[in-house]
């Protein structure tokens, strides 16, 4: 069960262990505008980026939150997400009644739609046919004296996925929206504020979206629009002041965005009180560590870089296997780290750059082990400190961005291109050898630095090469050759949990070609990856 699974997450988000219960201590709950509750796959996360980008604060709290706890938060309003589940199963998630007499718009999508349908009167059933089953772009006609559907079009594409429909629609309830092959498309008591939809208005596929949730925030909420980056940062940064006090700070900086805006936010908080251990595994990009150490200057903090290349590549030779090369590393990172912070002597927290959707997708499912690839392996419980603070995991990777500017983060070091932990260890295919990574950083450079030249980043989310152990014929000069192809990767998404392949203008892909060819030994051949995701990965490793 699906909605099981999340809760599972939530609650290890929220500090199973002993030493994270300082995880919640950036929760800025005296802005908060809507807190969603949690029925979902990863629409949830779209959702609440949604909501973010209409400049209202959110959270994703599990099904089971008490109503307490919501009291406690004092939302101006609460969203039920959509899900697989059907309502009427008895092992399905389901909400305490007492929500609804709260007094809280609330604003239900798809399984969320039918929960509301459910618990206030209403009766949800299997379609028994394809007259209410719908999946895919529909046409949708809506009334727009509704307050979800003000200002937008009386008729317009959503993004249907259900194969239950609300057979009686609760007492006190209209229909505002409806389908060709399904009456009951959208419901609403506006007297009480709620609100249902059976499409999903997070998704791009669904036409004004974004305008159904911001009617709902602005209309029917009575959201204002003013939580911005800004007022995250200064709360944070009071926040820590006042949590850390006098101790010690410990961060473990990987040079990724994440790490890089947590050691940034810290370091404006508690200055000298800091230690960032940076890591140089020597399996980053060409001059990354470089301008990682360069970009911390500003502060006055203790930055201390450990130079461990050799290690991890003696760790690393002769192994092949993916999996094997994310454990190794991961446990070596550890190992190194735990050497440096013991020079520190007594540390009092310790820093992550844990951001939300880390939050969110831990945990769930395969989506564990689909993205372990994307991290160096978690620090171990006997590390010497009192407590783990994590000042960013209520942000989305845009907003970290968005934050590191507000902190003066150089721009190559905010809009850093995403960067697996494990580095170019799995950008190498096969053995990894010293050659074999330097070859691959010059190649990789050079794609980047064409791409710059293009003006063309705007235009995908992630690019790199990747060296394959795939070996080919060639012709250079007068002499043949047998050398190594080199695949390029680039991808345009929203959320990176789907993505698709960019559409790079042949001429730039022909420069990028010539002069890896021409400038980096031991590439013979380029060859372009056109495969989305799914079914591919965004990586190859």
């Amino acid at each position: 069960m699906y909605g099981a699974a999340v809760l599972k997450v939530q609650a290890q988000g929220h500090g199973v262990a002993r030493k994270r219960q300082a995880q919640d201590a950036f929760f800025l709950g005296h802005t908060l505008g809507c807190a969603g509750r949690d029925f979902a796959a990863v629409k949830h996360q779209l959702i609440a980026r949604r909501v973010r980008e209409c400049s209202v604060y959110c959270e994703v709290k599990p099904y089971t939150t008490p109503i307490a706890d919501i009291k406690a938060l004092n939302p101006i309003g609460i969203i039920f997400t959509g899900g697989p589940n059907s309502v009427y199963d008895p092992k399905s998630p389901q909400a305490d009644p007492e929500i609804f007499k709260l007094g809280i718009p609330i604003l239900g999508i798809c399984y969320g739609c039918q929960l509301l349908a459910h618990n206030l009167g209403g009766k949800v059933v299997a379609a028994t046919d394809d007259s209410a089953r719908e999946y895919g772009k529909t046409e949708t006609y809506f009334q727009t004296d509704c307050k979800l559907f003000k200002g937008l079009p009386a008729e317009g594409i959503t993004w249907m996925s259900h194969g239950d429909y609300m057979e009686k629609v609760p007492e006190g309830f209209s229909l505002v929206a409806h389908s060709d092959a399904c009456p009951n498309v959208a419901i609403c008591d506006e007297s009480r504020g709620f609100y249902g939809v059976q499409f999903h208005p997070e998704v791009n596929h669904t036409q004004h979206g974004t305008d159904m949730i911001r009617n709902f925030l602005y209309e029917v909420c009575g959201a204002k629009g003013e939580w911005t980056m800004g007022d995250y940062k200064d709360i944070a940064i009071r926040q820590i002041r006042e949590k850390v006090g006098g101790g010690k700070v410990l961060l473990a900086l990987s040079g990724g965005v994440d790490s890089s805006v947590a050691a940034a936010l810290v370091a404006e908080a508690v200055g000298n009180q800091l230690t960032c251990v940076f890591v140089d595994h020597g399996l980053m990009r060409l001059n990354e560590g470089d301008e990682v150490e360069e970009a911390f200057k500003k502060w006055d903090i203790n930055f201390v870089r450990a130079n461990a290349e050799e290690l991890f590549l003696s760790k690393l030779a002769g192994v092949s296997e993916p999996e094997r090369k994310r454990k190794i590393i991961g446990e070596e990172f550890i190992r190194v780290f735990e050497a440096e912070a013991k020079k520190i002597g007594q540390v009092d927290y310790l820093v992550q750059g844990t951001i939300y959707p880390d939050v969110i997708e831990s945990g769930t499912g395969d989506a564990a082990v689909i993205k372990s690839h994307h991290n160096v392996g978690g620090l171990p419980d006997y590390v010497d400190f009192k407590e783990i603070i994590e000042p960013l995991r209520m942000l989305f990777k845009d907003e970290v961005r968005q934050l590191g500017r507000e902190l003066g983060l150089p721009e190559y070091l905010v809009m850093r291109q995403p960067f697996p932990g494990p580095g170019l260890a799995i950008r190498v295919i096969g053995e990894i050898t010293k050659e074999k990574l330097d070859t691959l950083r010059l190649a990789d450079f050079i794609f980047r630095d064409e791409i710059a030249k293009a003006h063309l980043e705007g235009t995908m989310n992630q690019y790199f090469a990747v060296l394959t152990n795939m070996r080919s014929v060639g012709v250079m000069g007068d002499g043949r050759t047998y050398d190594y192809t080199l695949a390029l990767r680039s991808v345009t998404t929203t959320d990176f949990m789907t993505a698709d392949w960019t559409r790079i203008p042949y001429d730039v892909l022909d420069r990028v070609s010539v002069r890896i060819v021409n400038e980096v030994p031991h590439i013979n051949r380029i060859v372009y990856d056109i495969t989305s995701k799914p079914p591919a990965t965004i990586e190859w490793e």
